[in-house]
């Protein structure tokens, strides 16, 4: 399949309505860039880090940063999609949570959304804000599939908090949430999905503090993220930068509220090390093994 079928098909959402459907355009991709690239580049900074350059297809673009100790070969990937779909029909069971397993979890998911977006990365820089869009909008329902796929009643959608004046409902207050779990029709957590925290982790956690102060409730917050690096530098210089604010972070999680869970696919090294963040932050098979159930009680 050449560059402009693949990308064609990731501006199409209605071709990513399963989980299939995103391993089976991941495989296309990852097949075509074994071949069809103009070069691969090492980030100057983080030697893990890759940058896909196209060909004259592709305008010579750049993509993303795509981290190498996540990202799955064409070979792996192959061979290793039905154990994925092994695990999540099975997620309860103690051969899921293995090691081995639960890595396969994260990079499976990584490769084929970062595939997506890399795929939307060879569009022209006048649409760049469209690929932005569309990257975003499949990354959240891929992360909303997998968690219905495990058992989990989970959609998207809009909650009217009614807001009360001297115990009377006095109007409405409209939240639109990326993931509303349930059990029984009942709310038992909302989560926010996004491809990075950049300019969206403010609003997270005061979402946390308005929609449970208005219920009176304490339900609970969580946010699922990809990454949070973005290229820098100029051609033949290429570095990447980290996007998360870790003061910002702390700041809202000691003073204002905690969240009640945060998921990575690619967790930078000092959300592994520093105080608050180690104990908030977690890869995103601990959201899918242990903390989603806890949840949905």
């Amino acid at each position: 399949m050449n560059l402009k079928t693949i990308v064609s098909t990731a501006t199409d959402k209605d071709r990513f309505l399963t989980i299939k459907a995103y391993s089976d355009f991941c495989l296309i991709y990852l097949e075509f860039i074994k071949t069809n690239l103009q070069a691969v580049i090492v980030s100057r900074n983080e030697k893990n880090y890759r940058f896909f350059q196209y060909k004259e297809d592709g305008t010579y673009n750049v993509t993303r940063p795509i981290n190498s100790d996540l990202m799955l070969s064409l070979e792996s990937f192959d061979s290793k999609r039905k154990q994925f779909f092994t695990i999540l029909k099975n997620i309860k069971d103690k051969l899921s949570k293995t090691r081995a397993n639960r890595k396969l979890i994260n990079d499976f998911i990584y490769t084929c959304q970062q595939s997506i977006g890399a795929a939307l990365d060879a569009l022209p820089a006048n649409k760049s804000n469209i690929a932005r869009k569309l990257n975003g909008d499949l990354f959240e329902r891929f992360i909303r599939l997998i968690i219905f796929e495990i058992g989990i009643d989970v959609t998207d959608g809009t909650i009217a908090v009614p807001v009360k004046i001297n115990g009377t409902e006095a109007f409405k207050m409209n939240y639109q949430h990326d993931l509303i779990i349930k059990v029984d029709d009942v709310t038992k957590a909302i989560g926010s999905v996004k491809t990075s925290s950049k300019d969206r982790i403010d609003k997270i956690f005061i979402d946390k503090f308005l929609y449970n102060r208005l219920t009176d409730a304490n339900t609970p917050h969580f946010a699922i993220f990809l990454n949070d690096v973005q290229r820098k530098g100029k051609e033949g210089k290429y570095g990447i930068n980290a996007t998360f604010l870790p003061g910002h972070f702390k700041g809202y999680t000691i003073k204002l509220n905690p969240l009640d869970g945060v998921y990575y696919f690619d967790i930078r090294p000092n959300m592994r090390t520093e105080d608050i963040l180690k104990d908030y932050i977690k890869t995103f098979d601990h959201f899918l093994i242990k903390d989603v159930w806890k949840f949905a009680r």
